[in-house]
């Protein structure tokens, strides 16, 4: 489904009223504008009309309808494909929403195709029609204004994590809280998807800053900030990962701590009863020598003996803290 279209030409806007292949004549004739037309989750159908107009390559097209490609830029002749994955944090369930944003970059034409609800484009739109002369830098400043907004909002969601993993280091060293094996492992698997769409994205603006994709030259200095904002959040996500191993280790460290603190109160209630158990034994076995049947008192004193004994091995395991 086509979102928005219009022609930019020196950095101002223009409304597309009729077909948008007459748009894209126009920019090729005039020199001095370019398209950007908006997709959101369009079939193939939808986007084949974009496709033959303007003749962009079939595997591109076809990642374009399909999705689920990992963050990357080829060139496919005078077309730049980027691919970025969008994130998107839910505060209800705590989990990370991963969408996509394609961008077809030329020199007369923008194609931005979005998957997922995450990052919606139209505030980005409406900030470059602010801002006329970034707009002045033609199709390499969409593709700059995309990236900063994406690379932005991977910021915040790094925050939220931060935020997660301090919760769940306090709720680990709870004595009295629940168990949160299963939450360590969940967040773990979103860090790592964290890492996945960003990490892939750091080679695509060394490119581009370095000087290795001639359209965005005129704009390298506006990518190396995106670079240093993504640069600080794979930094966040590499050390959030290791921060949750060492909270996972530590949490077995105390599961098992437990455990073994439970083992020992079993092992020292087991000694204690194994002295009345043993004295009960031996004249259960020598029934003819058992005080009672030669002495009054003879159960008292025996009683006396196990409570005795009892008492005594109690105060050596609670004096070693085994109880």
């Amino acid at each position: 489904m086509i979102v928005d279209k219009a022609i930019y030409q020196q950095g101002r806007r223009h409304g597309i009223d009729g077909d948008i292949s007459d748009a894209f004549d126009l920019a090729r004739a005039k020199g001095d504008c370019f398209v950007w037309i908006g997709l959101h989750e369009p079939s193939e159908e939808e986007f084949a009309h974009i496709r033959d107009e303007l003749d962009l390559h079939p595997l591109a097209a076809e990642d374009a309808v399909s999705a689920h490609q990992r963050p990357k830029m080829e060139r496919y002749g005078d077309t730049l494909f980027v691919v970025l994955k969008t994130l998107a944090y839910v505060d209800a369930t705590s989990d990370i929403e991963v969408g996509e944003i394609m961008l077809f970059v030329a020199r007369d034409f923008v194609v931005t195709v979005r998957h997922g609800a995450g990052n919606p484009l139209g505030p980005v739109r409406a900030r470059l029609e602010r801002d006329t002369g970034m707009l002045e830098h033609g199709p390499a400043a969409v593709l700059y204004a995309v990236c900063d907004e994406v690379v932005d909002r991977y910021g915040l969601v790094a925050h939220e994590v931060e935020v997660d993993i301090i919760e769940l280091e306090r709720a680990v060293f709870d004595p009295d809280g629940p168990d949160v094996t299963e939450r360590i492992y969940s967040l773990k698997r979103e860090v790592l998807e964290f890492r996945g769409a960003e990490d892939p994205l750091v080679p695509v603006m060394q490119d581009i800053v370095r000087g290795r994709v001639p359209e965005c030259e005129g704009t390298r200095e506006y990518f190396r900030d995106v670079q240093d904002h993504l640069l600080r959040v794979d930094g966040q996500v590499d050390a959030h990962n290791e921060l949750l191993n060492s909270v996972l280790q530590a949490h077995l460290a105390l599961q098992g701590k437990q455990q073994n603190e439970d083992m020992r109160k079993i092992s020292a209630w087991a000694a204690i009863i194994a002295v009345p158990t043993a004295i009960a034994g031996i004249y259960g076995m020598n029934f003819e020598h058992m005080p009672e049947l030669h002495w009054r008192y003879g159960y008292l004193l025996v009683i006396a003996v196990m409570a005795v004994s009892c008492a005594v091995v109690f105060g050596k395991l609670r004096k070693n803290h085994w109880l």
